[in-house]
C-alpha cells in the first residue's frame, strides 16, 4: 500500500511538472482554450442563453399545484340568534359550521396574452447574447495580446542571457589576458580595472536577467491557463518570428468599422439603451393574463379519511381574464421614459466617439508599426556597426594601440546595440499583434480557432 501511494505521488509530481511545448500560434489557440478569463467569458455566453430561455419561457404557459390541508384544534363558534332554532328572541345559540379537517387541492394554468414588456424583454435578451458574445470577442483578443507579450518577453529573456553570457566570456578572457601583462609589467593597472568594471555590469545584467526569465515563464503560464511551475519549451525564435512579422502591406489593409470589437461593443450598448427606453414606454399599455382553475375539496371530522379509497371528493373549477391598465402614476412613468431617453442619447453619442477614437487608434497603430519594423532594420544595422568597432578596438586594444578605456566604450556601446536590436524585434512582433487588432478583430479570433 506504501508503495502504492508513493508511486502515486511521484505520477502525479511527473505529470505535474512535465514540459509542455509551443509555437506561438499553438501558445495562443492553447490559451483561447484554457486561459482562465477566456473560460469564464464563454461561461458567460452560456448564462446570456440560459437567461434568454428564462425570459422567453415567462411568456409561456405557467402551471402550478397546491395542496392545503386544514385541522382546526378548536373550531370557531358563530352565534346565530336562537329565535331561528324556536328559541326565546334575543337570545343567541352557539353553532359550529364546518367539518374539523378539510383539504384542498388546486392546479392552475396561468398564460400570458399580452404584455408589451415582455416582447421587449424578448428583444432585449438576444441582445444581451450579443453583448455577452462580443464580451467573449474582446477577452479572447486580450488573451491573444497577452501570449504575444508574454511568449515575446519570454524570448527576449532567453536572447538576453546567451548575448550576456558570451559577452561575460569575452570579458573573462580580456581580464585574464590583460591581468597577465599587467603581472608582467607590460600593461597598467587602470586597464585591469577598466574591464574588471564591464565585467561586473554585465555580470549584474546577468543576474537579473535571469530572474527576469523565470518571472516571464511564470507570466506565460498564466497567460496560458496553466499552472505558474509548469516548464515551457519555446519552439520559436525571436529572428524567424520576427521576420515572419515584418508585413509591410499590412497598413495598407481595408479597415472595415463595422469589424472592430469595440464598435460592436458600443453599439450594442446603443440598442441595449434603446430597448430600455423603449421598455419603459410600454409599461404605459395594459396587460392581458388568462388562467384556469381545477381542484378537488374533502372534508372530514375524525381521523385522517382522505387516503381512503371511498373518502368523497368535491370539484371545482373556474377561467378568468385580467387586465389591468395603467391609468396615472403622477407622471412617474413619463419620468423614467425621459431618463431612458436620455441614457439612449447619450449611447449614441458614445458610438459617435468611439467611431471617431477607433480610426484615431488605427493611425496611430499603423504609424507604430511603421516605425518598430524601421526601427528594427536601424537596430540591425546599428548591431553591425557596434559590432565591427568593438571587433577593431579588441584588436587595437591586444596589439596595444588602444587604451582599455577606447575598448569599454566600445563594448558598452556594442552591449546597448544588442539589447536595442532585441527589445525592437519584441517591437515588432507586439505592434503587428495590435494592428491586426484593430483591422479585423472578429475574424482574427475566428481564424486562429479554426
Amino acid at each position: 500500500m506504501k508503495n502504492t501511494l508513493t508511486a502515486l505521488i511521484l505520477l502525479i509530481a511527473i505529470s505535474t511538472s512535465a514540459q509542455q511545448s509551443f509555437s506561438l500560434e499553438e501558445a495562443i489557440d492553447f490559451a483561447l482554450e484554457n486561459n482562465r478569463t477566456a473560460i469564464n467569458a464563454s461561461r458567460d455566453i452560456d448564462a446570456a442563453k440560459k437567461q434568454k430561455w428564462e425570459t422567453t419561457a415567462s411568456g409561456l404557459p405557467q402551471i402550478s399545484a397546491a395542496i392545503d390541508y386544514q385541522n382546526y384544534l378548536k373550531q370557531p363558534v358563530s352565534l346565530i340568534p336562537a329565535e331561528f332554532f324556536g328559541g326565546e328572541p334575543g337570545e343567541f345559540a352557539e353553532v359550529t359550521f364546518g367539518t374539523k379537517q378539510n383539504v384542498n387541492a388546486v392546479a392552475t394554468l396561468n398564460q400570458l396574452i399580452f404584455d408589451g414588456s415582455y416582447l421587449v424583454g424578448l428583444q432585449s435578451a438576444k441582445v444581451f447574447l450579443e453583448i455577452s458574445k462580443n464580451a467573449k470577442v474582446k477577452t479572447d483578443l486580450e488573451v491573444r495580446k497577452q501570449v504575444i507579450n508574454a511568449y515575446g518577453n519570454v524570448l527576449l529573456a532567453e536572447a538576453s542571457i546567451d548575448i550576456l553570457e558570451k559577452n561575460k566570456a569575452t570579458l573573462e578572457k580580456n581580464v585574464f589576458e590583460v591581468q597577465k601583462t599587467y603581472e608582467n609589467g607590460l600593461a597598467e593597472e587602470e586597464s585591469v580595472e577598466q574591464l574588471k568594471i564591464t565585467l561586473a555590469g554585465v555580470e549584474s545584467s546577468l543576474s537579473n536577467n535571469k530572474r527576469l526569465r523565470d518571472i516571464a515563464y511564470k507570466m506565460l503560464n498564466m497567460a496560458l491557463g496553466l499552472d505558474i511551475n509548469v516548464q515551457l519549451e519555446l519552439t520559436d525564435d525571436l529572428n524567424s518570428l520576427t521576420a515572419k512579422n515584418i508585413i509591410i502591406g499590412l497598413v495598407d489593409t481595408p479597415f472595415l468599422l463595422e469589424n472592430n470589437i469595440d464598435y460592436k461593443i458600443a453599439k450594442n450598448d446603443e440598442r441595449s439603451k434603446q430597448l430600455l427606453m423603449k421598455y419603459e414606454k410600454t409599461k404605459a399599455l395594459p396587460t392581458i393574463n388568462a388562467f384556469l382553475n381545477g381542484g378537488y375539496q374533502s372534508f372530514a371530522d375524525d381521523d385522517f379519511p382522505f387516503l381512503d379509497k371511498d373518502q368523497e371528493w368535491f370539484g371545482s373549477s373556474i377561467f378568468g381574464v385580467s387586465v389591468n391598465i395603467p391609468i396615472f402614476s403622477s407622471l412617474a412613468r413619463s419620468a423614467r421614459t425621459q431618463r431612458a431617453k436620455i441614457e439612449f442619447e447619450k449611447a449614441k453619442t458614445q458610438l459617435t466617439d468611439t467611431e471617431q477614437r477607433i480610426k484615431l487608434e488605427l493611425q496611430n497603430a499603423q504609424s507604430n508599426y511603421q516605425y518598430v519594423v524601421e526601427q528594427y532594420e536601424t537596430a540591425k544595422q546599428n548591431l553591425e556597426l557596434a559590432e565591427r568597432i568593438e571587433q577593431k578596438n579588441q584588436v587595437k586594444f591586444s596589439e596595444g594601440i588602444a587604451s582599455s578605456f577606447d575598448l569599454r566604450q566600445a563594448q558598452t556601446q556594442l552591449y546597448t546595440s544588442q539589447q536595442e536590436y532585441l527589445q525592437a524585434m519584441v517591437n515588432v512582433i507586439n505592434q503587428k499583434a495590435e494592428l491586426e487588432t484593430i483591422l479585423n478583430s472578429e475574424q482574427l479570433i475566428n481564424q486562429e480557432q479554426d
